[in-house]
């Protein structure tokens, strides 16, 4: 039995913000504190020090075909010691752990590359983890929706998160990305998607219900259209429309938060967006905070990597998968200089601090696109420190300054407010009800911080940081190295309906279907959310 001692308790999913108390573990649990312990306790004197639960990344890139092609396609990243942005598998547990984080979602995986994703998840030492699957271009999906045939999507949606052991509904660019294998894309939800007859509203509204009819744990995870773009802001503000009462998660929103129509007059709307967001308590979003220095981005909107990489004239690499996705892969550097990039930097940080709710907006920077998930102890700074975020806006471009209203906002986060964002809003998002708290019954997965006047050296490296209530890391050293879970969410699917889909796989695939099913041995430590 564990007993963590005079601790400064942070648990807002349990109303406890500040509260000195006393943590009881035992079988890698939270458990209520015994009346006389009937055997030996391990005490940790956690006197003066911040004790939170472990934290709980919902949008991170840490696995798969995107990311080892990200890796070979720049090995100079490797042999860098400051400013890296990609890391081994090995390295991502290890400095996620350090900062105590416990749990991190890979958050898009086309279901023919599921199995490798999973094979990489497993070898993360540490983590418990999952990942989203991809279906807004799926063939299958399209098929559906083109066919309105609501019934048959909720059985196929079903179906492929078991194939594929997927955590939630993942949509990029919905029917931009199939628009873009014939030399095209979408720029509005009305827009047709070549071939099928739907446009992209209707692939995010049927899957949104679906998602809905299968009460499924997590929201719809939503990549808009018109990445990146100036005057996109007016997209999130379509979709957010469109999908009036769902629920859904909009991801790296930071990203879709630009006014303008190029570069000279490129702004930031974050107030507009995080005004519509404040509207809908269904949807819950990430930011993708930026953060200066280079990067290297990857993501399965193929057509907007195109455009970056046009824009940019860096190296480039696209990779589709038959009847499902595309991806693409850019470096990139985001410099305090660039009115564009510091543009950028200011929108994610309005987001944080216009969304009133902070149980609806997380911490990511949509590693490795915006920045590394390692720069999350410079944010949470940014966010409670507004004489820091002063300090960094003096030294950007002075035209940036005109374009986004971040000097006028004062709000600073509490710490209370750090752990929802980072900790208690993922997992409640998530349906994680065993993570992000400290209540009984709770993973014992605890994070144990060292006060101190700087916050990003506060929640850069944990005095201690326990993992299903094993000590893991201390002071920043590995003292264990456990392995840890993978979550699937499960919902049933009408028997029979599976040779309805193989059937249509099997006319329009080159692939035999029998490949989209990821065996049991891939995930040996398997937790089905329902």
């Amino acid at each position: 039995m564990l007993k963590i001692a005079n601790g400064e308790i942070y648990d807002p999913l349990n109303g406890v913000a500040g509260e000195t108390r006393d943590i009881w573990v035992e079988n890698g649990k939270v458990v209520p504190a015994p009346l006389s312990p009937g055997r030996p306790v391990e005490v940790i004197d956690a006197a003066g020090m911040l004790v939170m639960p472990g934290g709980v990344d919902i949008h991170s890139h840490i696995a798969g075909s995107k990311v080892n092609a990200g890796r070979v396609m720049r090995p100079e990243v490797h042999r860098r010691e400051e400013g890296k942005c990609l890391f081994t598998a090995r390295e991502t547990g290890y400095l996620y752990t350090r900062m105590g984080y416990t749990t991190v979602m890979e958050a898009a995986v086309a279901p023919l590359k599921a199995r490798h994703t999973h094979e990489e998840l497993n070898y993360i030492p540490w983590l418990d983890k999952g990942c989203y699957t991809l279906m807004g271009n799926n063939h299958l999906v399209l098929d559906c929706v083109r066919r309105k045939d609501r019934r048959a999507l909720q059985n196929l949606v079903a179906w492929l998160l078991s194939a594929s052991r997927g955590m939630a509904v993942k949509v990029v660019n919905a029917g931009g990305v199939e628009n873009w294998k014939q030399g095209g894309n979408v720029r509005g939800l009305a827009d047709p998607v070549a071939g099928w007859g739907v446009t992209p509203e209707e692939i995010i509204a049927m899957l949104v219900e679906a998602n809905e009819t299968l009460a499924l744990p997590h929201g719809v995870h939503l990549h808009c259209h018109n990445l990146g773009l100036p005057g996109n802001y007016r997209t999130v503000l379509e979709t957010l429309r469109a999908v009036q009462g769902g629920r859904v998660h909009l991801t790296h929103l930071q990203f879709y938060s630009y006014g303008g129509e190029g570069k000279k007059d490129f702004c930031s709307r974050a107030g507009e967006v995080a005004a519509a967001v404040n509207e809908q308590p269904r949807v819950t979003v990430d930011v993708g905070q930026v953060i200066f220095g280079d990067v290297t981005t990857m993501t399965a909107d193929a057509p907007a990597q195109y455009g970056l990489y046009r824009l940019t004239g860096n190296r480039w690499i696209n990779a589709d998968v038959e009847m499902e996705s595309g991806a693409g892969i850019v470096p990139l550097a985001f410099r305090p200089q660039s009115p564009v990039n510091a543009v950028q930097w200011a929108a994610g940080l309005e987001l944080f601090l216009l969304i009133t709710d902070p149980w609806r907006v997380f911490l990511t920077t949509d590693h490795p696109n915006a920045g590394p998930f390692t720069m999350y102890p410079r944010v949470i700074k940014l966010l409670m420190d507004r004489g820091y975020r002063e300090e960094v806006m003096r030294s950007l471009h002075p035209e940036a300054c005109g374009r986004t209203a971040l000097a006028e906002i004062r709000r600073e986060y509490t710490l209370a407010e750090i752990a929802v964002i980072t900790r208690a809003g993922p997992a409640r998002a998530l349906g994680l009800r065993h993570k992000g708290h400290l209540g009984v019954g709770a993973d014992a997965d605890i994070a144990i911080y060292r006060q101190g006047d700087d916050w990003e050296q506060v929640f850069s490296r944990a005095a201690y940081v326990f993992k299903s209530g094993e000590l893991v890391v201390r002071d920043g050293e590995v003292v264990r190295e456990p392995r840890g879970k993978t979550f699937r969410a499960a919902a049933p699917w009408e028997p029979g309906s599976e040779k309805e889909f193989r059937d249509r796989y099997e006319r329009w695939g080159t692939i035999s279907f029998d490949n989209y099913g990821v065996e049991d041995a891939y995930l040996p430590r398997e937790e089905v959310i329902r």
